[in-house]
């Protein structure tokens, strides 16, 4: 959420940054409905102070025997006048509240405007791998090696779902304790999250009020309620809000969180070539890494963050590219955003495997997570996430990349150990 006094200060500056990633912006109204909250609360603090002065007069007037009447009856009106005033006043908190939860994070000076046609490519990693034989999809692959099951897992849950079976399922398993293992090295902290969560979360987290269609909601079995809770889409969603309406001392900062989770996601249903397989489900896996970090070290995180998931992804000796996203492809929450995109040589294009995001302070704001300095004065945290990483898509990239004349596929050396030294699945 966007510090309502950063656009009384600079509006021009908020609507510019704003514009970014939006068709239009006006921040005229909500600074209106600002102006009227402050005049009436101003008046409101001078009716209790009068108040407060008069009402302490009374005793001493009944002590004298004076006649009260006329008094009592004033501060009853002004009591009406106060009621009456909090009333409009909270409406209009209301209506701030609300316009702020709806706009995104302003994007960092440097993200590009506009949408995914405006991404920027960074960098690289290796080569595009070359074949001198007739290379299959994954798909294929997968399903002549009896790795994944399709057929049962669209028979037992719907389209888009399979089922990782024998020495698929043992791959899979293999990258994420990979993962795992490398996030415990980087002093990150394993957490093991609750897969339904609260709606404060989602909207803690700034995926909610405006994607809850992407979730699955959950309705409560006692009161018949919907939107209470949801499947989590991601574990970002509950890490950022771990901390939720607590103040932290500065130098617990910064803390560094990593959690393994299935993601659930509505969103899901593409018949599309480049949607096929593994690459996108109702439900995949994905190892997510958070940090809660002062302003001044937004950066040195993000880069850690980056570097992390590129070192993972260089250790399993795949090709990729780094991408700045444009403002517009930038998630709600998000003012930077970094995607690890995998090649995947069957359909001749990249997936992204990893998002590196900063917020800053816009998801603090909204769930209510501060930290007091060596002063005592309280800030808002900064958080930021980073994918590490999800597999639904490296899966197929390892399959494909890697794979042999005769349809075998030769194991990454890194995740060998996991896979009791097994160096091809053939």
């Amino acid at each position: 959420m966007i510090d309502i006094n950063r656009i009384r200060n600079n509006k021009e500056e908020v609507e510019k940054a704003l514009l970014k990633r939006m068709n239009n912006v006006n921040l005229d109204e909500l600074l209106e409905w600002d102006k009227e909250k402050r005049k009436i609360g101003t008046l409101m603090d001078e009716y209790r102070a009068e108040r407060r002065k008069v009402s302490d007069t009374i005793p001493q007037m009944k002590k004298e025997g004076k006649d009260t009447t006329k008094i009592v009856e004033q501060m009853k009106e002004l009591g009406n006048k106060i009621d009456e005033g909090m009333v409009k006043y909270n409406e209009l908190d209301k209506k701030i509240f609300d316009y702020l939860a709806g706009l995104p994070n302003t994007p960092d000076d440097d993200v590009p405007a506009g949408g995914k046609e405006n991404n920027e490519v960074l960098s690289t990693n290796l080569e595009q791998p070359k074949f001198d034989f007739e290379i299959k999809p994954h798909y294929e692959i997968l399903k002549d090696l009896n790795m994944v099951d399709y057929e049962r897992g669209t028979k037992i849950a719907g389209e888009k779902n399979w089922i990782y079976t024998g020495i698929g399922a043992r791959l899979e398993w293999a990258l994420i304790n990979y993962f795992i293992d490398t996030h415990l090295k980087n002093g990150f902290q394993f957490m093991m999250l609750p897969y339904m969560l609260k709606y404060e979360c989602g909207f803690g987290a700034g995926q909610f009020p405006k994607f809850n269609d992407e979730v699955y909601m959950i309705q409560d079995e006692e009161t018949g309620e919907k939107n209470q809770k949801f499947l989590l889409p991601t574990a970002e969603t509950g890490l950022v809000n771990v901390h939720s309406n607590e103040i932290m001392d500065i130098n617990e900062l910064p803390k560094k969180y990593f959690a393994y989770t299935q993601c659930f996601r509505v969103e899901a249903g593409s018949s599309r070539e480049e949607e096929r397989g593994t690459i996108r489900g109702h439900q995949f896996n994905k190892v997510e890494m958070v940090q809660y970090v002062t302003e001044d070290k937004t950066e040195e995180a993000f880069n850690e963050l980056l570097n992390i998931a590129e070192g993972l992804m260089k250790s399993l000796g795949l090709h990729y590219q780094v991408s700045k996203l444009a403002a517009g492809d930038c998630a709600q929450g998000m003012c930077r955003t970094y995607d690890i995109e995998v090649w995947i040589p069957s359909m001749g294009i990249y997936k992204e495997v990893s998002s590196v995001s900063n917020s800053r302070d816009y998801q603090a704001r909204r769930n209510n997570t501060k930290y007091r300095d060596e002063e005592g004065n309280l800030h808002y945290a900064c958080t930021l996430n980073g994918s590490g990483l999800a597999t639904s898509r490296l899966v197929p990239a390892i399959v494909e990349q890697y794979q042999n004349a005769d349809g075998s596929i030769t194991v990454p050396e890194v995740l060998r150990p996991y896979l009791g030294g097994l160096k091809v699945i053939k």
